[in-house]
């Protein structure tokens, strides 16, 4: 665990940067820059989910294929020229079918006048996203995964903020910042392209001779299947409230689902780097390795997206009246997606080992039973005459709560296949001193009634929170791994 420690902790600052990058943008830059056209925002982001789905499955899950091939493949150069191939393949076959049935499609998603106009840059989009994809697993598989990360992370965030900045003081117009944005998707690539290639000479090549391509392509058409129902399962709940309401509702959502969906943020951290060693591991049959891992990964991101949850829910009220008026509706979306989310993280690196294993096929089961229950519970909660309306839930509450849902019922398949297959289970005694610590500082902090303004009773409580909870974490020795990062922390500040 010692690579996964330091990538993880360098990887874990860009995503904290990140992190308070997309926190300033969705808390404070898009609500303002937004708040006389929401629609705007609703259709910024409905683009990039579309694209985001289009662009996994038109890369037929190479970038997936590439990090489980990389380290039994001994012509590189054969497995990197194959892997921006198929890509380019699959996305001719969608650009085909797009033009064939443009018109159904249009009317199939309801599109309104907006998004009718600006359709096109979907595509832009996705060819920009998954050329980044299959750079950056090249680059995971490298084991220099702090590379995206920090092109995603900081680089992307970080140049979106000027863009907001400049629109919201009307220095470029909607369709100014629109292109802008998209072009920031180009940039990375260029960036991640030649920091790649600048120092591992890699040529490419027609010649595919000495690799098994009818394995990599069937593996990678079952990753395909399996990862692009779980990206639809992702962006299902966003799509549908665009179809069944209206792209302000889209924009509402949005910056709720953002609020909820932070607490990922240390299973991304660990999770861009365990990829390749769990691969390597099954390569090598070490499943006590993968254990190891499993065990710890879930371990240390129950830990941090509990820190993260109740940071997050204790400040709510307060969080949210920091919002323009408009933009105050997504309480309990934070709620479903956030214990969603936690439950996620704290199931660990359960789909890696799944996908980086021989029972790869189970994740394209899964995640097709998977998709069917949250379209089928979003069809359900998000119209008027949901049936747990009298509890609120209807409209961007019910898309959460249906995403929740099927969340929580998708990891625990997985959980229990991993157990049943190789005998293995993420969770430990430690885990539930770890659920014990959670809900101690949740009640702990609950009580209190502080007579502050909302940002100072924000920072008071976030303090104690940090203060308590890690100390208490500490003391305990729950993780040996963040007591040794909370450590080395301290002799650095000290010196």
């Amino acid at each position: 665990m010692g690579i996964v420690k330091k990538q993880s902790l360098k990887n874990s600052i860009y995503f904290y940067v990140g992190l308070m990058f997309g926190a300033l943008s969705t808390v404070i830059l898009y609500p303002n820059a937004f708040n006389s056209h929401p629609e705007h925002l609703g259709l910024l982001q409905i683009i990039i989910a579309y694209a985001i789905v289009v662009s996994t499955f038109s890369s037929l899950g190479t970038p997936k294929t590439l990090i489980r091939f990389f380290p039994k493949v001994e012509n590189k150069n054969q497995l990197i020229s194959l892997s921006f191939m198929i890509p380019i393949i699959g996305f001719l076959l969608v650009l085909l079918l797009y033009f064939l049935f443009k018109d159904d499609l249009l009317n199939f998603l309801n599109a309104d006048e907006l998004l009718r106009n600006n359709f096109h840059l979907i595509f832009f989009l996705v060819t920009f996203l998954f050329f980044f994809e299959v750079l950056s697993s090249l680059s995971r598989s490298l084991l220099k995964a702090t590379i995206p990360i920090f092109l995603r992370e900081v680089f992307l965030k970080g140049f979106n903020i000027l863009l907001l900045i400049l629109h919201w003081f009307d220095y470029i117009d909607f369709t100014t910042f629109l292109y802008s944005h998209i072009s920031l998707y180009l940039f990375m690539i260029l960036i991640l392209f030649f920091s790649i290639f600048k120092k591992y000479k890699f040529k490419f090549t027609f010649i595919l001779s000495d690799i098994d391509g009818k394995q990599i392509i069937s593996y990678g058409l079952f990753v395909l299947a399996g990862g692009a129902s779980a990206i639809l399962v992702s962006k299902v709940d966003m799509m549908m409230i665009g179809k069944l309401m209206n792209l302000e509702s889209v924009a509402y959502y949005t910056i709720a689902f953002f609020i909820g969906n932070v607490i990922l943020v240390p299973s991304r951290a660990i999770g861009s780097i365990t990829a390749p060693l769990i691969a390597k591991a099954w390569q090598e049959e070490n499943v006590s390795e993968i254990k190891d891992i499993y065990e710890k990964s879930s371990l240390n991101q129950l830990l941090l997206g509990g820190f993260i949850f109740l940071l997050i829910w204790l400040n709510i009220d307060e969080g949210f009246a920091l919002l323009p008026e408009k933009f105050q509706g997504g309480k309990y979306v934070v709620l479903y997606i956030g214990l969603s989310k936690l439950f996620s993280v704290a199931t660990g690196v359960n789909g890696q080992i799944i996908i980086n294993s021989q029972h790869y096929r189970f994740d394209l089961y899964s995640n097709f039973i998977l998709l069917i229950i949250t379209i089928f519970t979003n069809y359900i909660f998000i119209p008027e005459s949901s049936p747990l309306s009298v509890y609120g839930i209807v409209g961007i509450n019910g898309a959460a709560f249906a995403t929740a849902l099927s969340v929580i019922i998708f990891n625990s398949f997985k959980m229990f296949y991993v157990y049943f297959k190789v005998g293995i289970q993420p969770f430990s005694f430690r885990t539930i001193k770890a659920i014990l610590l959670i809900i101690f500082v949740y009640f702990s902090l609950i009580v209190l009634n502080l007579t502050f303004s909302d940002i100072p009773n924000m920072i008071v409580k976030s303090l104690l929170i940090s203060i308590i909870y890690f100390s208490i974490m500490f003391i305990l020795r729950i993780s040996e791994d963040l007591n040794s990062i909370i450590k080395d922390l301290l002799i650095k500040l000290i010196r």
